[in-house]
């Protein structure tokens, strides 16, 4: 049985295909399978890693970007397009696997064209409120579409909607769960104080953290702060700390990190009260299945028009609250912040309907339906 997912761009795309990986290699064990030759189609490894410990093997295929605002690549990049389809229909027809899998995004559109013209049966995922332009190019032949929001069935046309399901986003074990035990030893936290938790994405959010840093010592006064600041601005952020609590007596309640491992995440998450973030379709998956109030900061429409979509379809379950970026300064960010936790009720309900909301089995669900579309085309 060969298996190929495709999907790409972002991490929004990549994490929830190793998510169904997982659940693929799990489920073939349990229904005494043959293990599935797995391949990740896409024009870049994105996490060489994680592929290599799923057993994916990687295949490069051109594919030129899509984008919504000006630029000269959108001259080119559809004759990159059409490259990387002519490329990937060798390299697919090679291989002729029993099920295509895709995530959407850019880098997915030569492998769902090239599985179209060898009626290889496709499997599409949608994360996002608004379906993207990949998805909705798939749904013209897919033979069944996952979505993580209810929302976005109405982005589809009326002809595909009797083979849409309401699955929830696919998110990885190792993320799943959050970690209370050793929590407090781990990221050395004051008992009995509430714990802010804030991510900004793997690469931060530039205007998060200002509005954090401007906040901070009102912040610290009643909360433990853990910040997720990216990478490339921890340094910044970590020295205007410095200089901003410079007399601070609470000043250690503030811990910024530029990145956080697996472990440092799950540990963040089982100690967080309250949990503020970017809208990405897996971060607002994460925090759901952690069962955290939050609060949302989407970038705006201009960057992405997923995230706004997302928030407020998200926001509308009643699991969080969204401060648009343009309105987003820091005596806002403390007020809000400050209204949850003088509310406990009104924290404990947004928890329990972040809860409601995860569908924490969609990887498991996703992968019966590719592994069964796999053995039906075997036959």
């Amino acid at each position: 049985m060969r298996i190929i997912f495709t999907g790409g761009g972002t991490g929004g795309h990549f994490y929830p295909i190793i998510a169904v990986a997982e659940a693929i290699n799990d489920t073939a064990k349990e229904q005494k399978l043959l293990p599935p030759e797995l391949y990740f189609f896409g024009p870049s490894a994105f996490d060489e890693r994680a592929l290599y410990e799923n057993d994916i093997t990687f295949v490069q295929t051109p594919a030129g970007k899509m984008r919504r605002y000006f630029s000269l690549m959108n001259i080119l990049d559809p004759f990159k397009t059409l490259w990387g389809i002519g490329e990937t229909l060798l390299k697919i027809y090679k291989l002729f696997p029993d099920v295509v899998f895709s995530k959407g995004g850019y880098g997915s559109v030569p492998t769902l064209v090239a599985a179209r013209l060898l009626g290889i049966p496709v499997i599409a995922h949608d994360s996002d409120a608004v379906p993207g332009r990949a998805t909705l190019l798939a749904a013209r032949f897919a033979k069944k579409i996952g979505i993580s929001y209810d929302e976005a069935l109405e982005g589809f046309p009326a002809t595909v909607r009797s083979k849409i399901a309401l699955t929830g986003n696919p998110i990885r074990k190792e993320v799943r769960n959050p970690s209370k035990d050793g929590a407090q030893e781990f990221l050395d936290l004051e008992p009995n104080v509430p714990v802010v938790l804030i991510l900004g994405g793997s690469l931060g959010a530039q205007k998060i953290n200002d509005c954090v840093l401007t906040a901070l010592p009102d912040l610290v006064n009643r909360y433990q702060v853990i910040h997720q600041t990216g990478q490339a601005q921890i340094e910044t952020v970590t020295e205007t700390s410095r200089i901003v609590l410079d007399k601070n007596e609470r000043r250690y309640r503030y811990k910024p990190f530029g990145y956080l491992s697996t472990l440092a995440l799950k540990m963040s998450a089982g100690a967080a009260d309250l949990v503020i973030s970017r809208a990405g379709s897996g971060a607002i998956a994460e925090i759901a299945s952690w069962g955290k109030a939050s609060i949302l900061i989407p970038i705006s429409e201009a960057i992405s028009r997923d995230q706004r979509s997302n928030a407020y379809a998200y926001a509308r379950s009643g699991a969080a609250i969204v401060l648009d970026e343009s309105n987003l300064a820091p005596h806002l960010l403390v007020s809000e912040i400050d209204r949850l936790f003088t509310n406990p009720k009104a924290r404990n309900d947004m928890a329990e309907a972040a809860a409601k909301f995860a569908k924490r089995d969609a990887a498991k669900v996703l992968a019966q339906v590719i592994l069964d579309t796999a053995l039906e085309h075997e036959k």
